[in-house]
């Protein structure tokens, strides 16, 4: 049984740096913050999105991100995606006392979105999710279920997000990543009645199945 210790308030933070060939990415976290961000990818929407995230999941997050975008926004997407991911993950530490499960139904305007999170460290997207345009802005609308991916499977989670309906492709892609905010902050809440536990049968939540 994995039982190193509670997670607290207090040490629920993380700094990480990815650096490839393509991308440079600074991510810092704190699960427990009160949504402050400071958000600078290169890609306009996408400062947006994260900007969302952190207010409505009452992070505190900061994004540096620098790359290959002569090429395209891919890579700067994509690696944003998974270094906040493993900020995720390295912040929940041994996942100790956190309820592990949340959810969402997102409504904006005439787009309604339901996002599901387990925060398993068995990564898993299910992504369901049309878009009618191929850019918002100058970001691909393909690249949001990239950066959805790469988020899943760096942060350990097994995340389910459903585009109900909508028609308003900004409306369709903001409630996602808002929808994430709040069931992603629902998972990681502490629960003063299993602080002491870790939320699993196994008793350990390490990936193995």
């Amino acid at each position: 049984m994995d039982r190193t210790g509670p997670l607290t308030a207090a040490g629920r933070r993380a700094h990480v740096e990815r650096l490839t060939r393509e991308t440079r990415i600074i991510v810092d976290v704190d699960l427990d913050g009160t949504g402050e961000s400071d958000i600078s990818t290169g890609v306009g929407f996408l400062d947006h999105m994260l900007d969302q995230l952190a207010r409505h999941g009452l992070l505190d997050l900061t994004v540096r991100a620098e790359g290959d975008l002569h090429i395209d926004m891919h890579h700067t997407t994509e690696d944003t995606g998974i270094a906040i991911g493993q900020a995720v993950k390295q912040a929940l530490g041994n996942r100790m006392g956190i309820v592990r499960y949340g959810h969402a139904y997102l409504p904006m305007d005439e787009a309604l979105t339901r996002v599901a999170i387990d925060l398993s460290n068995r990564p898993f997207l299910v992504w369901q999710a049309q878009f009618t345009q191929s850019k918002i802005g100058d970001m691909d609308t393909e690249l949001f279920r990239e950066w959805f991916q790469g988020f899943a499977v760096a942060a350990g989670a097994t995340l389910h997000v459903t585009n109900l309906y909508g028609a308003n492709n900004h409306h369709i892609a903001e409630s996602c990543f808002k929808g994430l905010a709040r069931a992603l902050r629902q998972a990681v809440a502490i629960d003063p009645r299993t602080a002491d536990m870790v939320p699993s049968t196994k008793g350990t939540l390490n990936g193995s199945l």
